[in-house]
C-alpha cells in the first residue's frame, strides 16, 4: 500500500449547487475515481463544475460485490471519492460499507464537512438540538411499530427522513404514539426553490399537508417527551 491511498466522502448540494465547497470541487478534480451512487445525476453536476474524472457506479445494491475490488485497487495506490446523489455519503445513503472496509485495511479514510439535509432542518426547527437523535427513515412495514414504541420515552429532540407520499401516514403514527400536541417541524425541498418549513403540533402539521399534499423531500424533527 502507498502513501497516497486514501478515501475521500464528498458531500455534494442537496439542491442549491452553490452549497459545494472549493475543496471538494479540487478532491474531485484531482482523484483518480469517483464512486457515484448515480452516474447520471452525479454527471450533471460534474459537469456544471468542470470536472472530468472517471466516474464509477457505486450503491446499495452493488456495494456488496464492490467493496472487495475496490479495496484492492486503493491498496495499490489509487485515489477516490465517494459521493451519493446529494448530501453527504453513508447519512441514509450508501458509504459505511467501504469506509468500514477501509478502516479495517489500514486506508485512510477522508471525510469532507458539507451538505446533508438534517442540520438545517434541525437548526432552522426552533426545537431544542443541543440533543438530538437521528433515526433516518422509518422501517415501512415491519418493526416501524416497535420502532415509534422504542422511541415513546425518547427526551431527545428526534430527526426523521420522510418522502412525500409517505409523511401523512408517518405524522398520523406521531399523534398515535407520541400525542396530537406534540410540538413537530416539516421542512421540504432545503435549499430549493420552493422551500419551505411547517412548524406547530402533530395536529396542525397534519392537518396541513392534508389540505396540501407534500411534494419533494422531506426532514421531520420532532420534539422529545418533556
Amino acid at each position: 500500500m502507498t502513501e497516497n491511498s486514501k478515501l475521500y466522502l464528498v458531500p455534494t448540494p442537496i439542491g442549491n449547487l452553490e452549497d459545494i465547497t472549493l475543496r471538494a470541487i479540487r478532491v474531485l478534480k484531482e482523484v483518480d475515481l469517483i464512486l457515484a451512487e448515480d452516474t447520471r445525476t452525479s454527471g450533471k453536476l460534474l459537469k456544471h463544475f468542470e470536472i472530468s474524472t472517471q466516474m464509477m457506479s457505486h450503491h446499495m445494491h452493488n456495494e456488496h460485490k464492490t467493496v472487495e475490488n475496490l479495496v484492492k485497487r486503493l491498496q495499490a495506490g489509487e485515489t477516490m471519492a465517494l459521493i451519493s446523489d446529494a448530501g453527504t455519503p453513508a447519512i441514509s445513503d450508501p458509504g459505511f460499507l467501504l469506509t468500514r472496509a477501509c478502516v479495517e485495511a489500514g486506508i485512510t479514510v477522508d471525510c469532507l464537512p458539507g451538505a446533508t439535509a438534517f442540520v438545517p432542518a434541525l437548526v432552522n426547527s426552533g426545537l431544542p438540538n443541543d440533543k438530538f437523535v437521528f433515526e433516518g427513515f422509518l422501517p415501512v412495514k415491519k418493526g416501524r411499530q416497535t420502532r415509534l414504541l422504542l422511541l415513546v420515552e425518547e427526551t431527545r429532540t428526534m430527526i426523521f427522513y420522510e418522502s412525500p407520499h409517505k409523511l401523512i401516514k408517518t405524522l398520523g403514527n406521531f399523534a398515535e404514539f407520541f400525542g396530537e400536541e406534540r410540538q413537530v417541524s416539516v421542512s421540504r425541498e432545503i435549499t430549493k426553490l420552493h422551500e419551505e418549513t411547517i412548524r406547530g403540533t402533530v395536529k396542525e402539521v397534519l392537518a396541513h399537508y392534508t389540505k396540501k399534499p407534500p411534494k419533494g423531500e422531506i426532514v421531520i424533527v420532532l420534539a422529545g417527551k418533556k
